[in-house]
């Protein structure tokens, strides 16, 4: 049987391909459960550092499966809730909180949970030909994987609005300047793109970058006290460690990694 999501690493780097090209990548309840077990297996493998998530054919994901979340509703809001909502949300969650650099390499339409991913992950590069939606409102319902509360949040109440009420296309130039993605690339550049962008996270500290993640997720919705406090305690558990000492004298010693010019 096909696999619904492709599994390689490449060196440090786990590549999580999504595989349903024929339905665009549809998030059936399958592929959800198999990348949920995909990044469950990653995250307790000390040799993967960070995930790139793509998806294979002219499709990242046209978000969820339709005629199966339609079964799903044919047996009433309990077992939808259970079977489509909390599934999705669960996957995003687990996306956003991932203590590993994930990064989005978006090569084509995402729609509905396509975009709500594209929300989660910590990262995300796209090619000048991705379009993105939120075409939940055409079905009659919101989004049910996050997009009401991560998008606001992540671009404004008012530009949220726009896209989450009119179901309408928004180009990848758009995603961009909203702050949705990283940085935009042609087709040919997009992998080599991200596992670029991999390579220059992984020249410093797992331990250290998890706690930025950390930090970040947890501190961005609460006040700035408590954000503070929250950055405090991730640098309380790093300050202690022998990794810490040993980045210290590499530092003063003058065997620090070297930074990049971002363009």
């Amino acid at each position: 049987m096909t696999k619904t999501v492709i599994y390689e690493q490449k060196g440090g780097v786990a590549l999580l391909t999504l595989n349903r090209p024929k339905k665009l990548n549809a998030l059936n309840y399958q592929t959800i459960d198999r990348l949920m077990l995909l990044l469950n297996q990653i995250e307790d493998d000390a040799n993967i550092r960070a995930v790139i998530l793509t998806g294979n054919g002219r499709a990242f994901s046209a978000g969820g499966d339709i005629p199966e979340f339609a079964q799903s509703i044919e047996q009433g809001v309990d077992v939808a809730l259970k079977q489509f909502c909390r599934r999705g949300q669960n996957l995003t969650k687990y996306l956003e909180n991932f203590p590993k650099p994930i990064i989005a390499a978006v090569n084509g339409l995402a729609f509905g949970g396509g975009c709500e991913i594209t929300e989660a992950v910590h990262l995300a590069i796209a090619t000048e030909q991705a379009i993105f939606a939120k075409p939940e409102i055409n079905i009659g319902i919101p989004p049910t994987f996050g997009g009401t509360q991560r998008l606001p949040r992540l671009v404004g109440r008012k530009r949220a609005l726009e896209l989450l009420l009119t179901g309408d296309y928004f180009s990848a130039r758009r995603t961009y300047e909203m702050g949705l993605i990283n940085k935009i690339v042609s087709q040919q550049e997009l992998l080599p793109a991200a596992f670029e962008m991999a390579a220059r996270i992984l020249r410093h500290s797992s331990l250290t970058s998890a706690r930025i993640i950390a930090a970040v997720t947890r501190g961005i919705n609460t006040t700035i006290d408590e954000g503070l406090q929250i950055e405090a305690e991730q640098f309380a558990r790093m300050a202690a460690t022998d990794e810490v000492n040993h980045r210290l004298s590499a530092w003063l010693d003058g065997a620090a990694p070297e930074s990049q010019l971002i363009i």
